[in-house]
């Protein structure tokens, strides 16, 4: 069964000029073209990342491909090529595997990276799936987390909070986005928001060696936040689900003011870019409120590990 699943595969995936040789073989030739890639792998595992009793297995294999993206779009990276790395349960195994392609090569073809192969696997347990992009980064070496300035504004797309509420499934990768932006402005480095507004700003900021400050009143909040509020009841209020949800797939950027305000001045994507404060010279991160500045918890989704 697992041949005749391979040969779906090859039969079902395009074919781009990149991939010198792609699915059959023991491993894929990519031509490049160049001296350096950019490359990064998730997992998502069921029970973990989703459920697949309560999502499909096309929304799974789409957001299996669309974090990686966004990991490239946090470089200003290219997509060129993926490969894919299936477990799948032995029970109706072939059937999500067939339904998970379904869902990723869409999104493939919607950004032109191409799948050049991968691994299947069956057990047990439940359904795991791994992929693997590369991308090309943009001239000058692509963004990083290191590079934010104190002084440097906090720019971001987009807003936050409640993707729980199905962006975290259906979010389109800034990759174009991010690539446009860094060609055309001056920018320091960059993150895009996997784990939580918070959580990711204050991992530029250790990279980066430096501290920042949110506005409070200019964090930009999602409508599924107050619907987050409104369905759970819990304490927490709409901004606490946009600065700590995550999964919202967002970018952030450190520019410089006066590059900061020419950005904002041109709104030049179909998202729009907002300013929700500054990188400061202390470490840690800060709240403000008015004229009231707080230390804010650089809380998020974290995987847990024990020793």
């Amino acid at each position: 069964m697992e041949l005749q699943l391979i040969d779906y595969f090859r039969q079902r995936i395009p074919q781009y000029p990149c991939v010198r040789l792609g699915i059959g073989d023991d491993a894929a030739i990519i031509d490049l073209d160049i001296p350096q890639c950019v490359v990064t792998t998730d997992i998502l595992m069921d029970g973990v990342d989703f459920r697949l009793s309560e999502v499909t297995p096309e929304a799974i294999g789409r957001k299996a491909l669309a974090v990686n993206l966004s990991d490239l779009a946090a470089m200003a990276a290219s997509p060129k090529a993926c490969v894919v790395g299936l477990v799948l349960p032995e029970k109706g195994g072939v059937e999500i595997a067939k339904r998970l392609y379904d869902g990723l090569l869409p999104l493939a073809r919607d950004f032109q990276i191409a799948v050049a192969g991968g691994d299947t696997n069956s057990w047990e347990g439940p359904l795991v799936i791994s992929v693997t992009a590369i991308g090309l980064p943009s001239p000058g070496g692509g963004l990083c987390r290191a590079g934010a300035k104190p002084g440097d504004r906090i720019i971001v797309t987009g807003d936050f909070g409640g993707s729980l509420l199905g962006k975290h499934l259906t979010f389109t990768p800034r990759v174009w986005e991010a690539i446009y932006l860094y060609r055309s402005y001056e920018i320091h480095a960059g993150i895009d928001v996997s784990d939580g507004l918070a959580l990711d700003l204050w991992r530029l900021t250790v990279e980066s060696r430096c501290g920042a400050v949110i506005q409070a009143e200019k964090v930009p909040i999602s409508e599924a936040s107050h619907r987050m509020v409104a369905q759970v009841k819990s304490r927490m209020k709409p901004l606490d689900h946009a600065l700590h949800d995550g999964e919202d797939f967002e970018l952030i950027l450190a520019v410089p003011p006066a590059e900061a305000a020419r950005m904002l001045r041109d709104q030049p994507l179909s998202v729009p870019l907002t300013d929700i404060g500054e990188f400061v010279p202390d470490r840690g991160l800060w709240l403000e409120k008015g004229k009231k500045r707080t230390p804010l918890e650089p809380k998020g989704y974290q995987h847990k590990f024990s020793l």
